[in-house]
């Protein structure tokens, strides 16, 4: 697994998530693109306009790739972790949205 530590569990993985997070721009496109996404799944289930699950997906990585290839200058993880990764975007999303990470 290239040496990478393999993580059973988010409380395993988070930390090391937040260490590929630690720029604040990477963050806020990691909101945006978080909450973009999210408006878009509960456009699927009130419109039932099913093709936008797949501009759902897409959007949730389209700004977060910008933060990391840009302002993080690192591999998102979810190219290795990619459940634990998709976990560890909602768990930032909601400690943003509730303060307890800085945004």
């Amino acid at each position: 697994m290239h040496g990478l530590k393999p993580y059973r569990t988010l409380k395993e993985f988070y930390p090391f998530y937040l260490s590929k997070h630690a720029n604040r721009t990477s963050r806020r496109l990691h909101f945006v693109s978080t909450t973009i996404a999210l408006v878009l799944v509960i456009a699927v289930v009130v419109t039932q306009f099913w093709w936008l699950m797949l501009a759902a997906l897409m959007q949730g990585y389209a700004f977060t790739w910008v933060g990391h290839f840009f302002f993080e200058r690192n591999k998102p993880a979810t190219f290795t972790y990619p459940w634990l990764s998709f976990l560890g975007d909602f768990r930032l999303w909601w400690e943003i949205l509730t303060s307890k990470t800085r945004f």
